[in-house]
């Protein structure tokens, strides 16, 4: 497997590593197959135009060269955007700014996506739950039924897990 000097470049160097303290937003995601596991931290303040947008953003990952690379790149396209703007961003976004993924870590990219994607609707779930489109909660509750269906098949991993996330 190899990857693209830029995955390798930013995998030695991410950007946005860490946690926010107070977050306004947490997203989590994970893949028990390949053991990756991602959180993504926000803040949400509002521009001129009295938007809400994405002032500060971290990851937290724990996982492969492209999980990492996924998860700095998803925080670098995501700061600075608006909400609407950063629920646009797919995982070809993300393959793309990278120049590619070999085909067994394209899985990485729906991951950050997804953290991304539970960061804004806890952030959501707890400010604004109008903003909740019947969309967003059909793509939550299928990221969470697949956390869920981890969670019991493999409680002692998870639990492990969340002990490194939440430390």
């Amino acid at each position: 497997m190899s990857y693209s000097k830029k995955v390798l470049e930013i995998f030695q160097h991410p950007e946005n590593y860490g946690k926010i303290k107070n977050p306004d937003g947490i997203g989590k995601a994970g893949n028990i197959v390949c053991g990756d596991v991602m959180a993504i931290y926000i803040k949400i303040k509002k521009n001129q135009k009295n938007e809400e947008i994405i002032s500060d953003i971290k990851f937290e990952t724990f996982g492969c060269v492209a999980a990492i690379a996924t998860s700095s790149i998803i925080t670098t396209l995501a700061k600075g955007k608006t909400i609407k703007e950063a629920l646009k961003i797919g995982k070809q976004n993300v393959i793309k700014k990278l120049n590619g993924l070999p085909p067994a870590k394209i899985h990485c990219s729906l991951l950050s996506t997804d953290a991304l994607f539970e960061a804004i609707f806890n952030y959501y779930s707890k400010q604004a739950k109008t903003k909740i489109t019947k969309e967003m909660l059909k793509r939550h509750e299928a990221i969470q039924k697949d956390q869920s269906e981890i969670k019991k098949r493999y409680k002692n991993w998870v639990d492990n897990e969340e002990k490194i996330l939440n430390k």
